[in-house]
């Protein structure tokens, strides 16, 4: 398809798709009103009754003393595989107040514990004072880590009975620090015991079992044997993955990230002597008032994501302001550290097109606009931009005969001009200029 005809076909999908949105959107204060009759329902002042857990959290705060805790939807115990952050949200189109619904319908039942070392009983140094020698995460199968294991493991929602220091504290305030983790209302445990015996995959327990397996290879493993990257962070998280003794928790806004880079490093390396695309294509999606336009271009590897965030939008608040720009790209070779101004949308966006490569076989130049508009009112998480790209290649492309060609068709439909573009993007920044490129654009 020629790219002025893809451009015409996309933004008529995307006003369908804002009608569609439109219709579904939810009543956030009739969903807490709800909620909290729910938590009357089944939380005492010492248990959660009839609990399923379909995921756990660590958090990062006081590092390496951290909280770590299970996730449970209080009161929808039959849907709570549907509570756990996946790619599933995005194929079931889930609103920002659905995600607000989900992550704020999770009780988080947390304990404190060292990264490295579990205590004496499997479990929490702030509560009980139990005696005796303290055992590595490696080798928590016990108390309160075992059980928070077990749940990271298993292949679907566990049964589990928790005992609660007290009455959960009830904040549904929702901010930066909840970006990428479904934390909810918090409450102390006490105890936790499994209500079963989970069900834990073969690779899996390959990788629990081989302790001189770094975690790298062990996550390229699983990845490969079909996990998506969702389980695998989740049991990077709980300290199940790396070598022996030297397993730690990690929080899980970390292991997410690290997960991301890990496989597509992978991905990398496995399309580094594949042939190129034989054409330039443009790809778009849009999902959440995030809009992302993807260019592949013939050539060896190179990647970079610019964002541009509006004002009004979650990471761009005022309204005054301009379109804040942030890039960050990588060559054949890759980075060497962390990128600090993307952040984890450049790993999640180069894991959706590396998938995609990988998949064809091919390789090539990519470049990864992320428009943020206003819309996007409430942060959701990095999987909305990982699913976004990742889905950007499925249905119809546009085609363009060289890469000026598609950035500055795409440019038309951003919201700064080419030649601020230019200025902020390596790869944009080769282009020949005119001109008209520099108008300003708000």
């Amino acid at each position: 398809m020629r790219l002025d005809e893809f451009i015409e076909f996309e933004a008529n999908e995307r006003a369908e798709r804002r009608r569609l949105a439109a219709e579904k959107d939810y009543g956030i204060v009739d969903h807490l009103d709800s909620f909290e009759r729910r938590f009357d329902e089944h939380v005492s002042d010492d248990a959660v009754v009839g609990s399923v857990s379909p995921s756990i959290f660590v958090g990062r705060a006081d590092y390496p003393n951290v909280s770590t805790g299970l996730l449970s939807p209080v009161g929808r115990e039959e849907r709570a595989a549907a509570f756990e952050t996946s790619a599933a949200w995005y194929d079931e189109g889930v609103s920002i107040s659905d995600v607000f619904d989900r992550r704020t319908s999770l009780l988080n039942s947390t304990r404190g514990v060292d990264v490295a070392d579990a205590g004496a009983t499997g479990g929490v140094k702030s509560v009980g004072g139990a005696s005796g020698p303290a055992e590595s995460v490696h080798d928590a199968w016990d108390g309160w880590l075992g059980v928070q294991r077990e749940v990271a493991i298993a292949d679907r929602p566990v049964d589990v009975e928790i005992g609660l220091d007290g009455r959960p504290d009830l904040d549904f305030e929702v901010g930066t620090e909840d970006i990428k983790t479904p934390t909810g209302p918090r409450a102390a445990a006490r105890t936790a015991d499994l209500g079963e015996n989970p069900h834990v995959p073969r690779p899996v327990q390959k990788t629990l079992e081989d302790d001189d397996w770094r975690a790298e290879g062990a996550m390229a493993f699983l990845y490969r044997r079909g996990f998506d990257v969702y389980e695998i962070n989740t049991i990077l998280s709980a300290g199940a993955l790396g070598r022996g003794e030297n397993r730690r928790l990690v929080p899980t806004r970390w292991s997410i990230t690290a997960v991301d880079d890990t496989v597509g490093q992978f991905l990398r390396g496995s399309i580094r002597d594949d042939p190129t695309v034989d054409r330039i294509e443009v790809h778009r999606n849009e999902y959440l008032g995030n809009a992302f336009w993807v260019i592949l271009v013939p050539g060896r590897w190179e990647y970079e994501l610019v964002e541009m965030k509006s004002p009004g939008s979650i990471w761009n608040p005022d309204p005054e302001a301009g379109v804040y720009l942030a890039a960050a790209s990588e060559g054949r070779e890759g980075r060497t550290g962390y990128v600090e101004e993307t952040a984890g949308a450049y790993y999640a966006a180069r894991l959706g097109v590396l998938e995609h490569l990988d998949d064809r076989g091919r390789q090539a130049k990519a470049l990864v606009l992320r428009h943020v508009s206003d819309d996007y009112w409430g942060p959701v998480g990095v999987w909305q931009v990982r699913e976004a790209v990742r889905n950007a290649f499925e249905g119809e492309h546009g085609a363009a005969e060289t890469f000026g060609e598609a950035v500055r068709g795409v440019a038309d439909r951003l919201p700064v001009s080419l030649g601020r573009l230019r200025r902020k993007s390596t790869m944009a920044a080769g282009l020949q200029a005119n001109l008209a490129d520099f108008a300003d654009a708000d």
